[in-house]
C-alpha cells in the first residue's frame, strides 16, 4: 500500500525547506575559519579574546586585563595588555599608512566620535581631518558643543587588526559607519626597545592621547 497522499505533501515540504535553509544559513553561524559570517568580523577566540563588550549605545567602555589574558604578538613585537577596550562609535574620518614604524602594525587611523559626536547636527558645523597619526577639528565662530565635551567625546584610534578577516573588515570602513569594535588597549614593544603606548583616558588630547587598539572584532551597525 503507497503513503497517504498528505504524507507525501509533507516529505516535499520538508525537502523544500531543508534545500533553502542549506543555500540561506542564519547570518549569526561562526564560519570555518573563526570569523562571523555577515559584517561582523571576529578572530578566532583562541587567538584573541573579547574583552566584555560596551552596551548599546553605551559610552567606550574599558575594562581589566584577565588572569587568562594569553600572550600576544605581531611583527616580531610583544604586544603587552593595559586594558580591555569595547567601543560603539560613529567613523568621524580614516587615515590609511604605508610609511613609518607605527605602519608595521597599525595601517589605519579612525577618527571615532560617541555622546553627541555623533549626530549630524552637531557634525554638521565641524571641520574634521587626519594626518600624520593625528586627528583635528575646527569650526567657525563658536563650537557647536562645548570643546571639553568634544574632547571627551572623540578620539584618534590606531587599529591594530588581529588577523586578515579583522584587516579587511576594518578596510570596509568609512567615515560616516557607525561601527563595534572590541579588542585591547597595548603597548607595542620591539625587540631594540622601540615602545608605542596606548593613551588611557577619553579625557585627554594631544601627544599621546591616541588609544592603540588591537582589534579582535569589528562589525558595523
Amino acid at each position: 500500500m503507497g503513503l497517504p497522499v498528505r504524507w507525501i505533501v509533507i516529505a516535499v515540504l520538508g525537502c523544500l525547506l531543508l534545500g533553502w535553509w542549506l543555500s540561506n544559513p542564519p547570518s549569526s553561524l561562526p564560519a570555518p575559519d573563526g570569523t562571523t559570517v555577515g559584517n561582523s568580523v571576529r578572530a578566532a577566540t583562541s587567538g584573541c579574546p573579547l574583552p566584555p563588550r560596551v552596551e548599546r549605545g553605551g559610552m567606550p567602555l574599558q575594562s581589566e586585563i584577565p588572569s587568562t589574558m594569553p600572550r600576544l604578538s605581531m611583527e616580531g613585537a610583544t604586544l603587552q595588555p593595559l586594558a580591555g577596550f569595547s567601543i560603539e562609535a560613529r567613523v568621524l574620518g580614516r587615515e590609511d599608512y604605508r610609511m613609518g614604524r607605527e605602519a608595521d602594525f597599525s595601517p589605519t587611523d579612525l577618527a571615532l566620535g560617541w555622546g553627541r559626536m555623533t549626530e549630524d547636527a552637531v557634525l554638521g558645523q565641524l571641520q574634521i581631518s587626519q594626518g600624520g597619526r593625528w586627528y583635528r577639528y575646527s569650526w567657525k565662530n563658536d563650537p557647536p558643543i562645548p570643546l571639553g565635551e568634544i574632547v571627551r567625546s572623540s578620539a584618534n584610534m590606531h587599529m591594530l587588526p588581529a588577523d586578515d578577516a579583522v584587516a579587511a573588515a576594518l578596510g570596509d570602513v568609512e567615515a560616516g559607519d557607525r561601527v563595534r569594535i572590541d579588542g585591547w588597549l597595548v603597548q607595542v614593544n620591539a625587540p631594540d626597545g622601540w615602545r608605542w603606548r596606548s593613551s588611557l583616558t577619553r579625557e585627554d588630547s594631544g601627544g599621546g592621547a591616541c588609544e592603540v587598539v588591537y582589534v579582535c572584532s569589528v562589525s558595523q551597525l
